[in-house]
């Protein structure tokens, strides 16, 4: 019975996600309240874990994805993603522009959420695009398959970093293993894939592709944006490798703490991308919370994921899943990708996908050998797979490029599920060394 609960209560979720379109959160406390009733908890019960599951889950991660919020704010309003971009085609020259661009894109994507990173790096698509005579979407994808991967793949972004606090995973080694296999993710469905796509010719509204770039004395300098964007990715991996070789330093100790990390790269940010360049703190500030802002909807679905997992917890479900489970022939990396994909495609949302399967197989990935950082990568991978009609991002492309469905369905989807297989196929390949 526990597996039927637990199927009627995805199912549910789907329904009231994707067909009633309710809000994500108001959908994961109805289902886990329903789920707790039908498994015989008490209210009392159910109250006590709803409030459990949201403080557990948001602890540590408030920090980490408010922190990061403000970083991409920071990057995107100062024009340092612009400077990166350009620094980078400069590099590559127009005939590896591809390559080119799916850097930048991957660099601007650490610190930016995937939304705010978009809307940043399509007016930059269109502007090279237009200048080198290039396909549109031959520019694109490999920028845009960047994005993605950092999205699904790495912290701070909200799911791999919730995913990787609910599994006790080390936040530096699920970051260094990512960029690891993002590598082979990005290449395959961004510069590979993209050079497919030439046949396809969207026409965009010309008022978005008419994008005038901010002048060159504008932007800050290369070496200060490249500093600010990845700031975070030396302190999480380097110092915390250091702090595990040479322990017992109170500085390094502290830098090497995600949310510390996090809190010093804002600060870094702050000066060296706003005050030193003219910014008054109070509008340094203002920026700031209204990237928390922006994030605020994103924490709440973190929250409702953390009530369904806390619930299922609770009423003995995921220890019965889990039990059921331990039979079963099936490599953990495989198995927490497919359940990810399967209700990434159910319900559209990457972070919903993510954080469901997390609460659906804690318990049995706790016992299990594979490294959870593997596990938190194999999970981030199943949870970009076929992105379609149900999915923000799929329709935030279409309109932006003035794609049909089906054209849409062919290049995005297409794109997005090769990050996914690509990424499984990498985290395997990965679990033999690590």
């Amino acid at each position: 019975m526990p597996l039927i609960f637990t199927f009627a209560a995805i199912l549910c979720l789907v329904l009231l996600i994707a067909w009633l379109k309710l809000d994500t959160f108001i959908s994961f406390l109805l289902v886990s309240i329903g789920l707790g009733l039908i498994s015989g908890m008490e209210v009392g019960q159910i109250g006590a874990a709803v409030q459990k599951g949201i403080g557990g889950t948001l602890g540590e991660l408030v920090l980490i994805v408010g922190f990061g919020a403000m970083l991409g704010k920071l990057v995107a309003d100062s024009g340092a993603a612009q400077r990166i971009t350009d620094a980078l085609i400069g590099l590559f020259g127009k005939s590896n522009i591809q390559w080119g661009l799916a850097l930048a894109g991957f660099v601007i994507g650490i610190p930016l959420f995937y939304n705010a990173g978009f809307v940043i790096v399509v007016p930059l698509i269109f502007m090279i695009a237009s200048s080198a005579g290039l396909p549109l979407l031959y520019v694109g994808i490999p920028m845009l398959s960047a994005l993605s991967v950092a999205h699904g793949y790495l912290p701070p972004h909200p799911s791999p970093s919730a995913i990787a606090t609910q599994l006790n995973a080390d936040l530096g080694k699920t970051l260094l293993y990512g960029l690891i296999v993002s590598i082979p993710a990005i290449a395959v469905a961004g510069p590979l894939f993209g050079r497919t796509l030439k046949r396809f010719n969207p026409r965009p509204d010309p008022l978005l592709f008419d994008v005038k770039a901010r002048p060159v004395h504008e932007l800050p300098g290369l070496g200060i944006s490249a500093v600010a964007a990845l700031l975070p990715v030396f302190l999480l991996t380097a110092l915390s490798g250091i702090n595990k070789i040479i322990p017992g330093y109170k500085l390094i100790e502290i830098l090497a703490d995600p949310s510390f990390s996090m809190l010093v790269s804002v600060l870094f940010a702050a000066y060296a991308l706003g005050l030193r360049r003219g910014l008054s703190m109070r509008e340094v500030s203002k920026s700031m919370e209204e990237a928390f802002k922006g994030v605020a909807m994103i924490l709440l679905i973190i929250a409702g994921a953390g009530v369904f997992k806390q619930i299922m917890t609770e009423s003995g479900v995921s220890q019965y899943i889990a039990e059921g489970l331990k039979g079963v022939q099936v490599s953990p990396i495989i198995l927490s990708w497919g359940i990810a994909a399967v209700i990434r495609v159910c319900v559209g949302s990457a972070t919903v996908a993510g954080l469901t399967t997390v609460g659906i197989l804690a318990p049995l990935l706790m016992q299990n050998a594979v490294a959870p950082e593997l596990i938190v990568l194999a999970i981030g991978a199943g949870s970009l797979m076929f992105s379609h009609l149900n999915d923000g991002g799929f329709w935030l492309f279409k309109e932006y490029f003035n794609l049909s469905i089906r054209d849409t369905l062919l290049t995005w989807s297409i794109m997005e599920s090769i990050v996914s297989i690509v990424g499984l196929l990498g985290v395997l390949a990965l679990s033999m060394f690590v």
